[in-house]
């Protein structure tokens, strides 16, 4: 399998080795402050309480019965979870074999292998057929990857009433983007520079008919030095309390952190061809 990546351009082998160690028994079974090295940005995420419950209500009112697919899957977290839910199928696919062994030992591990299944697969290039899952789920993925290639790819393998579920970063925020400039290790040249921004949304409204948006975790994000106190949890509600307000106004918005979104309505019909556009 190693040899298939040597064809595929240099942003994508990278991509590739990259996560391959980051999921890799070196890093986590090694020197703790090596792995804390790699993962330091991982304190961030226990401010994500809301756009975490929000997500879950989402999918679990929609994915039972129903096949879905965990665009590039990481260590298959997500799989996991839409298989808690009742997805009758997941499948999982991701550029890092490593993390696909990982995916398919721990869904074993957990009694799911017989829902869940996991493939090393370049996401650019999909290999399943035309309306093959009623549900995508995108967790963090599109800043890997060159969008004008992605969408086409998600609209022929999504079924007519299916939909594409996303929660990305988003990259219109100062602060936020010199740190990531300024942590290197964290992410390889190519996520730096391609977290999402409004322009990319735009560029789905080409593929999709309808673009259903959530922004989240500006003011919580002050909590972060307080995760390991007694009153990080209040405190977390209150400035969550806080962004719920503040995170509607036009402008402001678009600093969050994160972004949920939602593509249905897909303009393209299983053959490629876009049979809706000229219906606006």
């Amino acid at each position: 399998m190693r040899g298939d990546f040597l064809n595929l351009e240099d942003r994508k082998r990278q991509e590739a080795e990259f996560h391959n160690f980051l999921r890799g028994k070196e890093l986590v079974e090694g020197d703790s402050a090596q792995k804390e090295y790699y993962t330091s940005n991982k304190k961030f995420y226990a401010v994500t309480r809301a756009s975490t419950e929000h997500i879950a209500h989402w999918l679990a009112q929609r994915v039972v019965g129903k096949r879905a697919l965990d665009y590039a899957c990481g260590d298959g977290g997500t799989s996991f979870h839409l298989a808690a839910l009742g997805a009758k199928e997941v499948v999982g696919i991701d550029i890092s074999e490593v993390s696909v062994e990982n995916c398919r030992r721990e869904a074993a591990r957990q009694g799911v292998g017989d829902r869940c299944s996991f493939l090393v697969m370049d996401a650019e290039n999909l290999s399943f057929s035309d309306g093959d899952f009623d549900f995508v789920v995108v967790d963090g993925a599109l800043h890997h990857l060159h969008l004008e290639k992605v969408w086409p790819q998600l609209v022929r393998v999504l079924k007519p009433e299916g939909a594409v579920m996303c929660v990305e970063s988003l990259g219109h925020n100062p602060v936020f983007q010199w740190y990531r400039r300024n942590t290197p290790h964290l992410r390889t040249a190519w996520e730096t520079e391609h977290i999402i921004q409004r322009r990319d949304l735009e560029s789905a409204r080409n593929y999709f008919g309808q673009i259903e948006m959530q922004f989240f975790h500006l003011a919580a994000l002050l909590a972060v030095p307080f995760r390991r106190t007694r009153v990080f949890q209040p405190l977390l509600a209150l400035l969550d309390a806080v962004d719920s307000v503040l995170l509607r106004l036009p402008v402001v918005k678009w600093q969050a952190w994160m972004i949920w979104f939602v593509l249905s309505q897909p303009r393209c019909n299983a053959s490629g061809v876009d049979d809706k556009r000229g219906e606006e």
